[in-house]
């Protein structure tokens, strides 16, 4: 009886054991399984996730970010030149603002040649003085039909939500196809907005940069609905998010309440997205514009019918020539950063006015200052003036850092790839430089200046 109760205990013993085993192995699955999770989360395409997952798992589907702001440049040299008076009707080169043909750049394999670029002689340009057309102290456009926006679609939504001003039957899902072929592009450009309405439908739209609230109130209040591009830090319990670069609709003003009403198509008319969407639109007071559209150089798009092409550039003024604009635009961006030189936006809208008008050396140094103040790790995803004025002043490497910082994650934008690209070549990698040309023009096939590149490293 002992013997067996020994042999008893062993077994008993020996099961004890086993149990503790399984529950020590099953323990280490489960916080395997758990520190996987994030991992295996971020390998769902983002769309899927966002409208999938309960909010508590969508947060772990965003990669963590090393920083909240680009990476920094240490020592910049002193930029004060940049902010002495300049005579803003003195224009040296215009270019156009975004991907102007780079320099010549050689590798063992390939050669990206440059394109030649139009100059205006250093003379004075007159400028006159606009007949300023008057509008009433509160005006709304009627009829708008507001539409929710799918993920990062804001500028596919916004644009249909345009269109149906002109009684345009035109969905995102009609828009988008046509400005992000990839579901998972983050940002539709301005100019890519306007050109849709340009050449696929029978109305107009332009783009311009440094607007003024009263030219977006002319503009509303003879029927024109005007898209803003400006930053936003979205609110309540999406805050954790960070900035983000967002279109939006006006429909109304008052000046007297001094504030616009918009058609957002991600938070409609709540601090919630995608929630409630009441008609009036959602209230865009005076003072909020003032901070938070020169995040993005108080860009607009016009969108109108031929017949008020006039119209339209009585009220634009001299700004619809692009040398005059971008000379005030520049202006406006060197009293901005001596008035506020801690804003990064406003050195950052300095380089992208000194691009515009062909100084590249002058862009680099303003945008070193906007990132040693530190800009939003988003920036890159909606402008790309730093990626032009580095590569063009032979920056090659400081073009890729922010490149690769970019993609990092999230590899979704062809500018992003084609500058590196570029950059590549010019260090003479053609292997890469290819790779990532072809990258660029795989995501975006509607994407002219990857497709030449690529079209002159054949040739």
């Amino acid at each position: 009886m002992r013997q067996s109760g020994r042999v008893c205990l062993a077994a008993s013993g020996d099961m004890v054991r086993k149990r503790l085993f399984i529950l020590a192995f099953l323990l280490l699955v489960v916080v395997a399984a758990i520190l996987a999770m994030p991992m295996a989360l971020r390998a769902i395409p983002p769309r899927y996730a966002a409208r999938f997952l309960p909010k508590p798992l969508l947060a772990l589907t965003v990669p963590e970010q090393e920083s909240p702001i680009l990476p920094t440049v240490a020592k910049p040299a002193d930029a004060s030149f940049l902010l002495e008076p300049k005579v803003t009707a003195m224009v040296v080169a215009v270019l156009p603002p975004t991907f102007t043909p780079p320099p010549t750049a050689v590798s063992d394999e390939i050669v990206v040649e440059a394109t030649a670029v139009p100059t205006i002689p250093p003379t004075q340009i007159p400028v006159p003085t606009p007949t300023l057309i008057p509008f009433p102290p509160a005006a709304r456009i009627q009829n708008v039909r507001h539409e929710f926006q799918e993920w990062n679609n804001c500028g596919p939504a916004t644009l249909a939500m345009t269109l149906s001003v002109f009684d345009l039957n035109l969905t995102q899902k009609d828009t988008a196809p046509i400005l992000k072929p990839n579901p998972e592009d983050r940002n539709v450009s301005p100019h890519e907005m306007a050109a849709f309405v340009n050449e696929r439908t029978d109305f107009q739209a332009l783009f311009r940069v440094d607007g003024q609230a009263d030219t977006v109130k002319r503009l509303v209040s003879n029927g024109i609905p005007v898209i803003l591009e400006i930053g936003i830090e979205p609110p309540g319990e999406f805050r954790w998010m960070g900035w983000y670069g967002h279109y939006m609709l006006v429909v109304a003003y008052d000046d007297a309440q001094e504030q616009f009403w918009i058609y957002d198509s991600w938070l409609g008319t709540s601090e919630v997205p995608l929630a409630n969407a009441g008609p009036d639109g959602r209230i865009l007071t005076y003072e909020t514009l003032a901070r938070d559209w020169p995040h993005f150089n108080r860009n607009y798009i016009a969108v109108y019918r031929p017949e008020q092409a006039q119209l339209v550039a009585d009220i634009i003024g001299p700004d619809m020539d692009d040398a005059v604009m971008w000379a005030n635009a520049l202006e406006t961006s060197r009293q901005n950063a001596a008035a506020d030189p801690e804003n990064a936006f406003y050195w950052f809208n300095l380089g992208t006015a000194y691009n515009a008008l062909g100084d590249y050396e002058s862009a680099a140094a303003a945008f070193d200052q906007a990132r040693a103040i530190g800009l939003p790790w988003r920036m890159l995803w909606y402008q790309f003036g730093p990626y032009e004025a580095y590569y063009q002043a032979g920056r090659y490497e400081d073009v890729i850092l922010l490149a690769d910082t970019t993609l990092k994650d999230r590899p979704y934008f062809e500018e992003s790839f084609y500058y590196k690209g570029l950059a590549q070549a010019a260090l003479g990698d053609a292997k890469a430089a290819r790779k990532s040309l072809e990258k660029a023009a795989d995501l975006n096939p509607n994407f002219a200046p990857a497709a030449r590149a690529l079209a002159q490293m054949e040739n």
